[in-house]
């Protein structure tokens, strides 16, 4: 059963305690550097309050000790001061062990008169000189072994010379300052990690516009925008437009890159026309077998790395994305039509599935040649299956196809995946080739391998690079 936390036990939005220990963050290394700060600036401020605090306590008990010394004082000027008439109203006085004495002594140093509570002990004597005033201060340790603070003054009442003293305790005072630090420390700490849980809400919140420029980045490489959109900060808004300017001209390079391929086809297609027709006018020479072979050479070497060309200029284009559920779906249909005699069973992938992160034209490429391949081997069944995984560079898309042909080995298949080596060399049909496959799979990051099908045939697992979820909501094509 759970419980809901009230609302002021809830953390603010944009916080939590996990992100307080993520590493490389902003918000993060703010709320440490500034709880380290704090903490060093708060302790030193209670240091300095309980100083100033003990220093206060300090001049207070001085003062009320003189206090003290003037009561008695006016009292012996107007009655015999043995009399019980002089007398300090302060409970403290009376009070056994509490550091607070008074005691009145003649000039040869006997009692004349005391507080009630110095009966049965004897107080150090003060040692240090008397000052202009005749009053001498010092700092003594009474037989119950606290610390007193000791003000002796000399008078002369009605002709005689008197030596007045009084005492107050300091352990009270030390006391006080322990108990004014503690609750010092407490109010302090807490404040500072207020502070300190502020910073960093403050931080995150001011980061907020760099996670939703990163969104909108994160958007156009799904394929959702063609460029980054919103309002930023001043800070924030130059990157923002300088990421779209990048886009711009990453997407001008592209097409100047498709338009230089498309002129080098047509400007060698004519040497190379001239040079096999020069070459088959002469059937008989040499020359002409060896211009011809090798015409033929450098217009397949040609053809494969203009083909390389487009394939990475039309698949480095940012920003597109490819339902794979339709892609699969249309391409199975196709071949039912022109294989009728081989059964297609396609496990029908559930609404997690992910999208194709690239163009549709690639994927179809890359899947419909398997399917073609499968299709010249198989006896009369082709399985087709789609799941996604988790990469180390994201989610993947797994699109398995197999069959029940011959198959291949293990060193067949190894040799297939050699570049140059097409599955179907040895079965007419056209597309481009493993091969083809091949190299579009490695522009696009993604895996091919070939296994053995549990169906006797082969087995080829294609994985690619995944988008947004998708959905088996999708309308078909």
């Amino acid at each position: 059963m759970s419980v809901e936390r009230p609302a002021w036990l809830k953390l603010p939005e944009g916080f939590s305690l996990r992100a307080l220990f993520q590493r490389n963050s902003i918000a993060t290394s703010l709320f440490w550097l500034s709880a380290g700060w704090l903490i060093v600036a708060l302790l030193a401020t209670a240091i300095l309050l309980s100083e100033l605090y003990s220093r206060a306590l300090d001049t207070s008990l001085t003062e009320t000790l003189e206090f003290h010394i003037e009561t008695l004082v006016d009292r012996v000027l107007v009655s015999d001061p043995a009399s019980e008439e002089v007398r300090v109203g302060d409970p403290r006085f009376a009070r056994l062990s509490s550091g607070w004495y008074w005691t009145i002594r003649d000039a040869g140093g006997a009692l004349v008169n005391f507080s009630s509570n110095i009966v049965g002990i004897v107080l150090p004597e003060v040692t240090t000189p008397f000052d202009a005033n005749n009053t001498r201060v010092a700092v003594l340790k009474d037989p119950f072994d606290q610390q007193i603070r000791v003000i002796e003054r000399n008078v002369t009442a009605n002709g005689v010379p008197l030596r007045i003293t009084v005492t107050g305790s300091l352990d009270e005072v030390m006391e006080l300052v322990g108990e004014f630090r503690g609750q010092t420390l407490i109010v302090l700490s807490a404040v500072a990690i207020m502070l300190a849980i502020m910073s960093f809400i403050v931080a995150r919140l001011a980061l907020r516009p760099l996670q939703r420029l990163g969104k909108a980045i994160e958007m156009v490489r799904e394929g959702q925008n063609e460029n980054i959109t919103g309002e930023y900060p001043s800070e924030i808004a130059p990157l923002a437009d300088e990421v779209n300017e990048l886009l711009r001209s990453n997407a001008q390079i592209i097409e100047r890159a498709k338009n230089q391929v498309g002129n080098l086809a047509h400007g060698l297609k004519t040497p190379l026309a001239v040079l096999r027709n020069e070459a088959s006018a002469a059937k008989e020479s040499q020359l002409s077998r060896i211009v011809s072979s090798e015409s033929e050479k450098m217009q397949q070497m040609v053809s494969t790395y203009l083909d390389r060309a487009r394939l990475s200029a039309r698949s480095a284009v940012v920003g597109k994305k490819a339902d794979s559920i339709n892609v699969m779906l249309r391409l199975v249909r196709v071949m039912e039509k022109l294989n009728p005699k081989v059964t297609y069973a396609m496990v029908r992938p559930d609404a997690s599935l992910p999208w194709f992160r690239g163009d549709e034209s690639d994927l179809e490429e890359m899947a419909g040649n398997l399917l073609d391949n499968a299709s010249k081997w198989a006896k009369g069944q082709i399985g087709v299956s789609m799941f996604s995984e988790r990469g180390k560079s994201g989610p993947m898309l797994l699109i398995k196809i197999e069959d029940d042909g011959p198959g291949l080995t293990e060193d067949e298949a190894k040799e297939a995946l050699r570049r140059g080596v097409k599955l179907d060399e040895k079965v007419q049909g056209s597309g481009l080739g493993l091969d083809i496959v091949k190299e579009l799979v490695d522009v696009y990051g993604g895996s091919l391998q070939l296994k053995r099908s549990v169906l006797g045939g082969l087995l080829a697992e294609l994985r690619l690079p995944a988008a947004k979820l998708g959905g088996l909501g999708r309308s078909s094509t």
